[in-house]
Parts: structure tokens; C-alpha cells; sequence
């Protein structure tokens, strides 16, 4: 599927921000908002979404545009991995979500997987560094660039616990995955895991 459409919606959106940023000439401002709008009409025309819902998006972003952080937890228990079936779609996925202001990238982990699973645990590992909008991993397109983190991390405590995103938690082996909500995370990172797991010496991914 070409996406090439995304990329430059992406670039675009990030060239009006990076201007309506740092442009003092009232000129120079307006033709960013005109190019932001054109951003969410490009990538309106290649979805389901209204351009206005877009570029509402768009206007909340603020300050040098940056690739945003999601974070994702490997847990696992007797060769099986933690995953959590989110409510949004109803498919299930790695405990996780984006790193918030003030967090260390391990502290963000550590506290979705808590409120999304219930378990406490420790992360070990910086296994991967993906970015999200790579061919080769195959998620769907979205409206932000996206640099995804995924940890290994050591289970130490708790009881399984939905949260408010969540509806079921659960562990399963590498041949009984669940249909995954492809959005957070696909196939292929879920066999990696398994990989990594099997033979902690392995060196960190990244794109």
C-alpha cells in the first residue's frame, strides 16, 4: 500500500508547525495555517475523517514538532506474554501508551502496564526502538510520527485488573496470539519479544 501521502501530510503538518512556532510576520503566519490546513485535507481525503476533526488534531500540537513516544511491556509468566484487550476496537495488545511529561521512559512502562494490567514490574530491557512509520512494520496509517519503545520487563506482584481502557487481561503462548489491535502493535514485534525473551544477549532493534 503506498502511504506516501501520510509521509508528506506528516511533513507538512510539521513545516506549519515548526513556522507558526518560531514566524513573527503575520504573513508568514497565515500561510502556515494555510498549510496545516492543507495537511488535514490531504490526509481527509485519503481516510474516513472529516478535515476539521484533522486539523483539530493538528492545532493542539505546539512548540518544534517532534516524533511523539509510545512505550510497550513484554511481561512474561511460563513462556507465555501479558497482553491486555483493549475496549477502543476490542483486540488486544501490549500493556502501554504514550510516555507522559515528567516520566522517564522506564517509570512511563512500568506505570501502564499497572494501570492497564494490574501487575507491577521492574523493566530489564530496552529491547526495540521502532519507528511506527516504517513499511516494514506494517501498521496502519496515523495522523503523527511515532518512535515506539518496547521494554522486557520482570513481573514481581499483583492480580490481573481491567482499567478504564481496558476490558480483559490475559497471557498466552507464542502460537495462541490473539487478534492484535495493529494500531500499538503487529505480528512481527510480538515474534521479536518472543525472541528476545528466549535469549536476553540479544542487542536492541532500531530503525
Amino acid at each position: 500500500m503506498n502511504t506516501k501521502w501520510l509521509e508528506w501530510g506528516q511533513q507538512l503538518q510539521a513545516l506549519a508547525q515548526n513556522g507558526l512556532t518560531y514566524s513573527k510576520n503575520p504573513y508568514d503566519i497565515e500561510r502556515y495555517h494555510q498549510l496545516r490546513s492543507l495537511a488535514a485535507d490531504i490526509m481527509a481525503a485519503h481516510t474516513d475523517t472529516e478535515s476539521t476533526y484533522i486539523h483539530n488534531l493538528f492545532s493542539q500540537e505546539q512548540g518544534y514538532a517532534t516524533p511523539k513516544v509510545d512505550v510497550r511491556g513484554a511481561v512474561f509468566k511460563e513462556q507465555k506474554i501479558l497482553l491486555v484487550k483493549e475496549k477502543e476496537d476490542g483486540c488486544w495488545t501490549l500493556p502501554g501508551g504514550w510516555a507522559d511529561i515528567g516520566d522517564s521512559p522506564k517509570d512511563a512502562v512500568e506505570r501502564e502496564i499497572y494501570e492497564e494490567s494490574g501487575y507491577k514490574t521492574q523493566a530489564i530491557k530496552l529491547v526495540a526502538v521502532y519507528d511506527r512509520n516504517h513499511h516494514r512494520h506494517g501498521h496502519p496509517p496515523f495522523a503523527y510520527h511515532v518512535y515506539k519503545l518496547f521494554f522486557l520487563c520482570q513481573l514481581i506482584s499483583g492480580t490481573p485488573t481491567i482499567s478504564i481502557e481496558t476490558e480483559e487481561v490475559g497471557f498466552f503462548g507464542k502460537q495462541e496470539i490473539p487478534e492484535l489491535s495493529l494500531t500499538r502493535v503487529v505480528p512481527s514485534q510480538i515474534t521479536r519479544l518472543f525472541d528476545h525473551y528466549a535469549d536476553p544477549t540479544l542487542q536492541t532493534d532500531f530503525d
